[in-house]
């Protein structure tokens, strides 16, 4: 019943280590079927060279285990509090990539310096608080979700699939499980070049709004014209 979504599941995992943003068994992609009210997740602890399909864990939006034998991974309530909440997303992405796990590191939201941003972020990369201790100790892979939900209270999540959580990662995700990897492999870069930036120019500032809007809405805009899905232009 859930062949398709295990699979999805399965092959946006291994696209991670594919774009080698994870070693060992570091990080984990889920997918939701809103209509099943089922969402697969890579399972706990396991190597990316030893995924398949029928390895995936499903389970309800509560966390009860669908169908799988083995345990789904520890990040699990994370992910659930997301699709809880962010209704639009079909998957979840969460790695320790280098560039993008030093900012959030440091606590420090990346500035969209440019255009390449702009494609795929309306701004700059938001990060979240930093964790309480009683956050810590009490539920920690929930609380983490909250403080993500709660950073993204008047942000729109569908135009910003990205968030650095203090101290800790990124989570990007997306309307499919490779979407949620290729917002991934996108933010990795572009933490990578905004620190070349300031490393070139410390005082540099964020990209004018026009540019910004003008990247991001021929992308992703009522008025798209980017790529081949729209008429031509006469």
């Amino acid at each position: 019943m859930y062949e398709e979504l295990r699979k999805a599941v399965c092959d946006a995992n291994i696209e991670l280590q594919r774009q080698k943003l994870i070693i060992y068994s570091w990080g984990n992609v889920s997918g939701i079927d809103r209509s099943a009210g089922a969402v697969a997740i890579k399972p706990s602890g396991v190597t990316y060279d030893e995924l398949t399909p029928d390895k995936m864990v499903l389970l309800d939006l509560d966390g009860n285990v669908i169908e799988g034998a083995l345990r789904p991974s520890s990040d699990t309530p994370t992910h659930l509090e997301l699709y809880r909440n962010f209704e639009a997303v079909g998957g979840i992405c969460h790695t320790h990539s280098p560039g993008a796990t030093m900012w959030a590191q440091s606590c420090r939201e990346i500035p969209c310096f440019g255009t390449t941003g702009a494609d795929y972020f309306y701004g700059s990369i938001p990060v979240t608080e930093v964790m309480t201790e009683d956050a810590i100790q009490n539920d920690y892979e929930l609380n983490t979700g909250k403080v993500i939900v709660r950073r993204f209270a008047g942000i729109d999540p569908m135009k910003m699939p990205a968030v650095l959580v203090a101290n800790h990662g990124p989570f990007t995700w997306g309307k499919t499980p490779a979407m949620a990897v290729e917002s991934t492999v996108v933010l990795e870069q572009i933490a990578t070049m905004a620190l070349g930036t300031i490393t070139i120019n410390p005082n540099q500032g964020p990209i004018s709004k026009a540019l910004l809007d003008k990247h991001y809405l021929r992308k992703h805009g009522k008025n798209a014209y980017y790529g081949q899905g729209f008429p031509k232009a006469k």
